[in-house]
Formats: structure tokens, C-alpha cells, sequence
């Protein structure tokens, strides 16, 4: 069914595209989000990603390819995003809400959610992409490597960093803060 669409939009049938920029969007958006960490900026990453991917549509060599190509469209464009908004930062501290399965402790779920939101937000644009297309995605690293248009030993190399800096962020929020002891002269 998608490839028949993608050849559809490939030879400038709209509603091919619209059909597979709707089945996309959702997905899109939330790995932009774990990328961006912005839902303004989300919106914006996927808009861009999606108005390149019709602009491009007959660059696709395999339509089997489809979402390969448009992931990686998407992860440029957040990269271009995360570029854009470092010149007008604005910091936002969202509500968190809880867990609606309803699985354990609603508050611990929510603590928990924030310690790894302020680790993801130590990382940069690039080390939270390797971790969201690896993790989020679960691509296998050949394709997160096709994905992220890097090589796969450099995709490696940058997820052991991430995850070193990201674990390194958690567990520095797990020590309890030490007290300067004043000595009196």
C-alpha cells in the first residue's frame, strides 16, 4: 500500500503524498519532540521535513525506503530547528501528567519522567537524534546510521557518548547534595 503511494506521489499525485505525510505525521512529531524537547519546535521540524519530502519526492530511489528517507529528513530538519532556536531560547517548564495506565506510583512515574526530561536536556540536538532513533525508533545501527546520514562507526561512537553523558546526568541527579562545611577562624 505505501509503495503504491509513494510511486503515486512520485509522479505528482497529491493525495498520494497527503495520504503518506498523514500516516507519517503522528510518528514524525513525536520523535521530533524527543529530538527538539519542543512541541513549537516539533511542528516546525516536521513542516520543514514534510514540505522538503514533496519538494523531493522523486529523489526516492526505493519507495521501500519511504520512511528511511523521510526520517532523515526529519532529523535535518530538527538539527536546522535546534540551530534556529538556540538564538531566541525560552525556557518552559511544562506540567507533567500522570501515567494514565495507571501502572505504580503516579508521582514516582512523574519523578521519574522528569529526571530523564532535565538528563535529555543536558544532551545536545545531535546525542539526543542517536538515542531517539536508536531507542525511540529501534532501528538496527545500520539504519539509524542511513537515517542520520553519518557513518555507522560514527553513529556508534555517538551513541556510547550519549548514553555516557545521559547516564552521567541521571546519576548526577541521584546524588544527594553535599553541604560546604564552614570552618570557623
Amino acid at each position: 500500500m505505501q509503495r503504491d503511494l509513494v510511486l503515486r506521489a512520485r509522479n505528482g499525485d497529491r493525495d498520494a503524498f497527503t495520504a503518506l505525510a498523514a500516516g507519517a505525521f503522528d510518528r514524525l512529531h513525536r520523535t521530533a519532540r524527543l529530538i527538539l524537547r519542543s512541541d513549537d519546535q516539533a511542528a516546525g521540524a516536521v513542516q520543514e521535513s514534510l514540505v522538503a519530502a514533496w519538494l523531493h519526492i522523486r529523489a526516492v530511489r526505493d519507495p521501500d525506503r519511504f520512511d528511511a528517507w523521510l526520517h532523515r529528513l526529519l532529523v535535518h530538519a530538527c538539527y536546522r530547528e535546534a540551530r534556529r532556536s538556540r538564538q531566541r531560547a525560552v525556557l518552559e517548564i511544562p506540567m507533567a501528567t500522570p501515567d494514565e495506565r495507571g501502572n505504580g506510583d503516579a508521582q514516582e512515574q512523574t519523578a521519574m519522567r522528569d529526571q530523564l526530561d532535565r538528563g535529555f536536556r543536558r544532551l545536545t540536538p545531535e546525542q539526543r537524534a542517536v538515542l531517539v532513533v536508536h531507542h525511540y525508533l529501534g532501528l538496527p545501527d545500520a539504519e539509524a546510521a542511513v537515517v542520520l546520514d553519518i557513518a555507522l562507526g560514527t553513529f556508534k561512537s555517538r551513541l556510547h557518548r550519549a548514553s555516557d553523558v545521559l547516564r552521567a546526568a541521571l546519576e548526577a541527579d541521584d546524588r544527594p547534595p553535599t553541604v560546604a562545611k564552614e570552618s570557623i577562624a
